[in-house]
């Protein structure tokens, strides 16, 4: 199922072609619906918790033989390593730092997968997102460095992940292209023909 309807990515598509029709510069926007599978987490929890799960049979008033105890522990190994691995809930046991490290080199690797780096006049801009981990990224060639300010895309940054916590990924994307293309048309503006050299529809990982 796409984190997107279908309205949406036209709206998109449209707002990207809007945006390059007034600089030579290349907007490529990027989805995926998570940057890792994060296999580890859920089944360290699972094997710790089946590992102190005898320690509930202390109040019985009986005691259960080691192949009892055994048992129970598989037992809650299984059933956790199956319920812990449901996203929403795999995704709070994995540190920030480490959702972040993963997404982040997904975001590169796309630039380069991409072809971003690649534009006549290194004017690329990927706009990339990782809606499991909540991740924004914006990452320019090295035209667009030279000429565009340093903090410049924090902002938008910001605020694309905000709406990509409340759900709002469509809108935070129109909203990120409308205004990349701004600072684009200042810093590159179109060119006589200004040739199309990267896709403009949404890619979905």
């Amino acid at each position: 199922m796409s984190l997107l309807t279908d309205l949406e990515k036209q709206r998109l598509n449209d707002a990207i072609r809007t945006a390059e029709a007034r600089t030579h510069g290349e907007i490529v926007t990027v989805i995926a619906r998570t940057s890792g599978d994060y296999f580890y987490y859920p089944t360290l929890w699972a094997a710790l918790l089946a590992i102190v799960s005898p320690s509930l049979l202390l109040a019985l008033p009986v005691s259960p033989g080691p192949l009892g105890i055994i048992e129970l522990q598989l037992v809650v190994f299984v059933l956790l390593a199956a319920a812990l691995r449901w996203p929403p809930i795999k995704m709070r046991l994995v540190p920030r730092a480490v959702q972040r490290l993963h997404a982040t080199r997904r975001a590169r690797d796309q630039f380069h997968a991409q072809g971003l780096h690649r534009t006549r006049e290194q004017s690329g801009i990927l706009l990339f997102v990782s809606a499991a981990e909540h991740y924004v990224e914006i990452i320019a060639d090295a035209g667009i460095h030279a000429r565009v300010p340093d903090g410049t895309w924090d902002q938008l940054v910001q605020q694309f992940t905000a709406r990509v916590q409340a759900g709002q990924i469509g809108e935070g994307f129109i909203a990120a292209v409308n205004a990349i293309g701004g600072h684009l048309q200042t810093h590159f503006p179109a060119e006589a023909g200004n040739p199309n050299e990267l896709p403009d529809h949404l890619i979905e990982l």
